[in-house]
């Protein structure tokens, strides 16, 4: 007894060949096409449990014909595959009630997995979306394997209200992975508020998140009207939550857990309801060991964790990347411009330390600045001062005592004003800066117990809690 009848629609005689072989032999019944007519009529006739189809057929695109199956038939599961492997492409199937989206060239043993799992577990509900493609303006580009792995987590995610951290080097585009989950998503018709923590004065950080009534502070001279506020039914964006001192980070906690906020100075709580998307380029299980980061809070953030590959571990992407931000360019009003391969070859070559934001910003500086229309190796490697478009590694350093880094460190400060000298106080901003690290450190190697880092120190408790205070040094006790 077969587990299950599969259609099986693709104009790839290799394609279909391949399937069939692989799911007889798992046990499933196949009947294969090559136009979606037939398959069309198959399903309308009641056959078949699941349906495994490419997007582009000889006679209809596959999201012509979902949301007609969806119609009929709202249980069958759908599986779509494509070689257009876009982020559009995933989103699109998502909109069309596809149960998943599989990009060309495939792993079997995923598919008959996703099969498997799309015939034992009940129907979830899908949203039947519009017919907008909205084609010119994807917000995401890249066809690598890297990119189609979070194109997928996006796609299901945006049915949902789940709380996401993004995590990624600066200029991995963490910001347009946020404005992407907000402008296909749910909450599409409601604000997109976003707020940079590491760009706002500590003592404001509350106020910009929940806002102030008047008077409650020297300088609120009328209500003020928060973050939270402003993003009510959208999407509050979170960047660079790792800067977050840590009395925000209790009150943000707060309204996560009780879906409820006070103003600054207010005593009514109000209801919030925002989907929070945070972001940071920084390792926050770290900042956790070091007494910097509510460990209770990154668990209520990390709900879903998407990484943004680093551009160099998605190199195959640059010429679509390149190509993207010239025709932006274009459009923009900057003279059109081509790149041929050795120039490609140039950049996929070099590090890319600023990421997909460097990248951009090289391409529009070529645009305005560059005479000629086809974009050369020379041209590239002038840009980018190296060679061939590659920095140089690091020189080895050997381990040096901190007297010899001090040393160093001073003379390229005071190599910095020639032949004049730095400004004055100069002892008390080196201490300053010493002080501050190093009593971190045994913070952080004590788990904020302050007792043992001033016994580590050679301190005072007093004198050390004066110092905390000083040097405005986050102390929080977190578990290794």
């Amino acid at each position: 007894m077969t587990q299950g009848r599969i259609l099986v629609a693709d104009d790839d005689s290799a394609i279909r060949t391949v399937l069939n072989q692989a799911l007889s032999r798992s046990g499933y019944d196949v009947r294969l096409t090559s136009n979606a007519g037939t398959l069309w009529r198959w399903i309308n006739e009641g056959d078949g449990d699941l349906v495994i189809t490419d997007v582009v057929m000889p006679d209809e695109n596959a999201f012509d014909l979902l949301p007609r199956i969806k119609r009929i038939r709202p249980d069958l599961p759908i599986v779509v595959m494509s070689a257009q492997n876009t982020f559009m492409t995933a989103i699109r199937a998502s909109e069309k009630g596809a149960y998943e989206y599989l990009p060309k060239p495939f792993d079997l043993k995923e598919l008959i997995s996703i099969v498997g799992r799309a015939l034992s577990e009940p129907r979830r509900e899908q949203r039947v979306g519009d017919d907008d493609e909205g084609g010119e303006n994807i917000p995401l580009v890249g066809r690598s394997p890297a990119m189609q792995d979070i194109y997928r987590v996006l796609a299901r995610l945006m049915h949902t209200d789940l709380t996401v951290l993004i995590s990624g080097e600066s200029g991995t585009g963490k910001e347009l992975v946020a404005r992407a989950l907000h402008d296909y998503g749910k909450r599409r018709n409601g604000p997109f508020v976003a707020i940079n923590m590491a760009a706002i004065p500590r003592d404001l950080i509350e106020s910009e998140l929940f806002g102030h009534e008047k008077g409650s502070f020297t300088g609120a001279q009328t209500r003020s009207v928060g973050r939270f506020e402003q993003a009510e039914s959208g999407t509050l964006f979170l960047d660079e939550i790792g800067d977050m001192p840590m009395d925000a980070q209790t009150r943000l906690l707060r309204v996560l857990q009780q879906g409820e906020y006070t103003t600054v100075g207010g005593r009514t709580p109000i209801k919030t309801d925002v989907r929070i998307v945070a972001a940071t380029n920084k390792d926050l299980r770290q900042l956790i060991d070091q007494g910097l980061f509510r460990e209770d809070l990154f668990f209520r953030l990390n709900v879903v964790p998407i990484r943004l590959p680093p551009l160099r571990e998605r190199t195959e992407d640059i010429g679509d990347l390149v190509r993207h931000f010239f025709l932006q360019a274009s459009r923009e009003g900057l003279p059109a411009k081509q790149i041929d391969a050795a120039a490609l070859e140039a950049l996929r070559r070099y590090r890319w330390p600023g990421n997909i934001r460097e990248l951009e910003n090289l391409i529009r500086r070529l645009a305005a600045l560059c005479p000629d229309e086809v974009i050369n190796k020379e041209h590239i490697e002038a840009e980018l001062e190296r060679p061939f478009a590659e920095p140089l590694p690091e020189p080895a350093q050997e381990s040096e005592s901190l007297t010899v880094a001090v040393e160093r460190h001073l003379a390229k400060y005071f190599s910095q004003f020639g032949d004049e000298l730095p400004p004055a106080g100069l002892y008390q901003r080196i201490l300053r800066e010493i002080e501050q690290p190093l009593i971190t450190a045994a913070l952080a190697a004590t788990r904020g117990n302050q007792i043992r880092a001033a016994d580590l120190l050679g301190l005072n408790r007093n004198t050390l809690r004066k110092k905390i205070r000083d040097l405005e040094i986050q102390v929080y006790r977190g578990m290794r």
